[in-house]
């Protein structure tokens, strides 16, 4: 036995040895391990959903983007002369603010994953599997290749697809965003007129976009902004499965941007509320447990050679301490990467509007209409709706209205309100929710009642739509209202403490005039549609009147101020206030101390045909017979005194269709005036009418009101004409000034003559008399001087020309 004892501890020793050797080496590749930290494509794959790849399509990317150049085999295009236009503009802009390229890609994206899930309702295998199905947006950075990539998982785009929406783009949308621009010199609301992709152009010089739909190939499309962009086959990039990926090659002074807490910045800022999971390929720095350095282990090596040397019983017990003892391990820090999600906020909508803060109502807002000025909403309204039909809802009142609100207001179905069928966003194209007066409010609707998996137009005819529409509509007077009952120039003659009540009164003054510049007209608009919420828009009205001071009032307020025995709401139309102020139909109102409103918006004509009365009291114009001002102070006495001079007057215009000759009740400085029946047009309506393009100069007959002359009975002018008349009624003197006089106050009191030529006569006839100008006196003729041909060339240019041919000779 012995003699096997010495072979057998020379074999342990052998084999402690190469296991010493081993472990070094592992100890020294973890250590190469920590000092360089795997990269994102090496990691990618083994995190969850990642964008996972291969070597072989790393190098023939690399390859690609290195190029800095459009593929071969690409299919290359022109952009269209508006997308070259806008791009131009775009890349030569000293705009400051690039930030907003970002919030213009997501919010595509965004757009293309609301595309997808609308499909999936009625056809679910549209989302495919796996990672495909999910809905989300991917932002991934890339500090050595300078590129900054967005992903989603949205309806995707087909060839067509890229040639339609990246090369050409709606004609009317780029000139209104030229328009824009060039007038402001403001780029922050690109996104708002179907542009904002191209503002990637801010920091980028090489674009590139990945894009796969359901029903076609992979395909890429790059431009470098140069007028051109090429499409090909995809064969170099990963499959997609469904969406789009868009890879900015960024420029040298945009590097900021491959900065993780830049892009954290950014999306918190501007897309907080989208409501798509966004992720971003984030660093990360966790503690890792190593080996320890490489000089303990030589250390515990030395100790277990020199014990093996003692013996066989020796190296049997420093066996046993070897396999019992622990590695010496240490903690150093090591990067890692993971998919780090940025919006995780509740939709507002669905929270308590308690637990939501003014702030949080301003951003939602910005998101949501994608205008990221510096101006809050005038107004909003958060509510839920409970009952037959629930519904969660936000309103907003933007602070200006579209630069086209009203440009073809009957023929446009567009609409400004989201629906949201169970958190689900269905349409923005729901026309029946608003009616066209309130199309300018922004917001959305989310309602559990309308059912899911039904085409868009079976949506639209649902019953619960109606009572969605009139809910709304409500909530929408009621925070329009809101506006003017918190602003302190609205409480002009209340007690101050009323005013004190109302808060904020710095932030709120003067709002409701604001919003009366902006949307007065849909108001206005409103009366005229919507017959059962007449009276609560009625109050919204705003006007100035002869009492107003310059500043809007209502008509509760004017309501407040009539005067005793009053029972008529005066008004007058026209072009301007400082027109109306000077016209002969206020005299004697104005006298009296009534007040009376001014109407000078063309709409107001329409307006005061549908508004008939407000608080029981009716609407009378002024300018238009039946106006009745306290007891009638005409005489018997007094009519019968001027009968023989309106019956002759009127038969002296017969040929001016004048239906009446009447002593006025409205007239204080002015002889006289004409004004229309009471149903007729008045004359305002009528230039209004005569302007129209497309009016029928035939009908407008039938709708003219009679024209009656009001003559006022106490002025020197009508007197003297009445002392003429019964003196000699036939003279033809005093029935050239009776119609000149008639003219004249056709003209005044708003009407366009019909003969401009016979009018003039009749006023170069009276300076004449006036002058002492015989009438037959005749202009003198102009001598007739004969027209000399002018000769095309004059002796002096003659000789010149000879003289420089002559020099010319000697030359030669």
């Amino acid at each position: 036995m012995g003699n096997w004892t010495i072979p057998s501890a020379l074999i342990l020793l052998c084999l402690l040895s190469l296991l010493s050797d081993q472990g070094r080496k592992l100890q020294a590749n973890a250590k190469e391990g920590a000092v360089d930290p795997p990269k994102v494509e090496d990691n990618i794959g083994a995190v969850p959903h990642g964008l996972q790849t291969d070597s072989d399509v790393v190098k023939r990317e690399s390859d690609s983007i290195s190029s800095r150049s459009l593929r071969n085999n690409a299919e290359k295009f022109e952009f269209q002369a508006e997308v070259s236009r806008l791009m131009d503009i775009i890349i030569n802009s000293l705009y400051s603010n690039k930030d907003i390229f970002l919030r213009e890609l997501i919010s595509n994206a965004s757009d293309a994953l609301d595309k997808i899930r609308f499909l999936s309702l009625t056809d679910k295998e549209v989302l495919g599997e796996g990672d495909t199905s999910k809905l989300e947006i991917q932002i991934k950075l890339d500090k050595e290749k300078k590129m900054l990539s967005l992903r989603d998982r949205g309806i995707g785009m087909t060839k067509e697809d890229l040639i339609k929406n990246l090369g050409t783009i709606a004609k009317s949308g780029t000139s209104a965003f030229v328009e824009r621009m060039q007038s402001t010199g403001d780029l922050n609301l690109i996104g708002q007129f179907g542009v904002g992709f191209y503002s990637v152009y801010l920091v980028a010089d090489y674009v590139e976009v990945i894009s796969k739909h359901n029903d076609d190939k992979q395909y890429v499309w790059e431009s470098k902004a140069d007028g051109a962009f090429a499409i090909s086959e995809d064969i170099w990039n990963e499959p997609l499965g469904r969406g789009t990926e868009i890879r900015l090659h960024l420029r040298d002074e945009a590097q900021e941007y491959l900065e993780e807490s830049k892009l954290k910045e950014l999306v918190k800022k501007y897309s907080e509320f989208i409501n798509f999971p966004i992720y971003i390929w984030a660093s990360k720095e966790v503690d890792v447990e190593v080996p320890a350095d490489e000089d303990e282990s030589s250390d515990e090596e030395s100790s277990d050679s020199t014990s093996s040397e003692e013996g066989e019983d020796e190296a049997e017990k420093s066996e046993d301490e070897d396999t019992e003892k622990k590695p010496k391990k240490k903690t150093v820090k090591e990067t890692t990467y993971e998919w780090e999600r940025l919006n995780d906020v509740k939709a507002i909508w669905l929270r308590s509007p308690k637990d939501v803060t003014n702030e949080e109502y301003v951003k939602f807002y910005h998101s949501l209409t994608k205008d990221f000025s510096d101006e809050k909403p005038m107004a909003w309204s958060h509510f839920t709706a409970e009952g037959d039909v629930e519904f969660k809802a936000v309103l907003f009142v933007p602070p200006k209205a579209p630069h086209n609100l009203y440009q073809s207001y009957y023929n446009s179905n567009k609409s400004n309100l989201k629906l949201y069928v169970r958190r689900v966003f269905i349409s923005d194209e729901f026309d029946e929710l608003l009616p066209k007066f309130l199309s300018f409010l922004m917001g959305l609707v989310d309602s559990d009642t309308l059912p899911l998996n039904v085409s868009r137009e079976m949506l639209q005819a649902h019953s619960s739509l109606k009572t969605i529409k009139k809910k709304l509509v409500r909530k929408a007077l009621d925070m329009i209202r809101r506006i003017a009952d918190e602003d302190p120039d609205e409480f002009s003659g209340k007690d101050e403490k009323d005013v004190e009540k109302s808060g904020d009164e710095d932030e709120k003054k003067g709002q409701y005039t604001k919003f009366w510049n902006e949307y007065g007209k849909s108001i206005k608009l409103g009366i005229i549609e919507d017959a059962t919420n007449r009276n609560r828009l009625a109050k919204l009205l705003r006007f100035e009147s002869t009492k107003s001071d310059g500043k809007l009032t209502s008509l509760d307020q004017y309501i407040s101020r009539m005067k005793s025995g009053q029972k008529d709401i005066f008004y007058i139309t026209g072009i301007s206030k400082e027109q109306l102020e000077k016209s002969p139909f206020l005299e004697r109102l104005k006298k009296k101390n009534y007040e009376v409103i001014f109407f000078t918006d063309p709409v107001d004509e329409y307006l005061m045909q549908y508004l008939m009365d407000y608080e029981g009291k009716q609407f009378q114009n002024v300018s238009k017979d039946g106006l009745k001002i306290g007891k009638d102070s005409k005489s018997k006495e007094l009519k019968d005194s001027f009968k023989e001079l309106t019956k002759w007057w009127k038969g002296t215009l017969k040929t001016e269709d004048v239906d009446e000759v009447k002593i006025s009740n409205r007239l204080d400085n002015t002889p006289c005036v004409v004004v229309t029946s009471k149903f007729g047009w008045s004359a305002n309506m009528e230039r209004l009418m005569q302007a129209q393009t497309l009016t029928d100069a035939s009908k407008q007959a039938y709708m003219r009101g009679r024209r009656i002359l009001e003559i006022n009975p106490r002025h020197p002018i009508i007197k003297e004409l009445r002392e003429r008349v019964v003196k000699d009624p036939e003279d033809e003197g005093v029935k050239q000034t009776a119609q000149l006089i008639y003219q004249t106050a056709l003209m005044e009191s708003g009407f366009i003559l019909t003969d401009p030529k016979d009018f003039a006569s009749r006023i170069y006839s009276s300076v004449k008399s006036s002058l002492n100008i015989s009438p037959d006196a005749t202009i003198e003729e102009e001598d007739d001087v004969e027209e000399t041909e002018t000769e095309p060339e004059t002796k002096a240019g003659k000789d010149g020309a000879d003289a420089e041919s002559s020099d010319l000779k000697d030359e030669l």
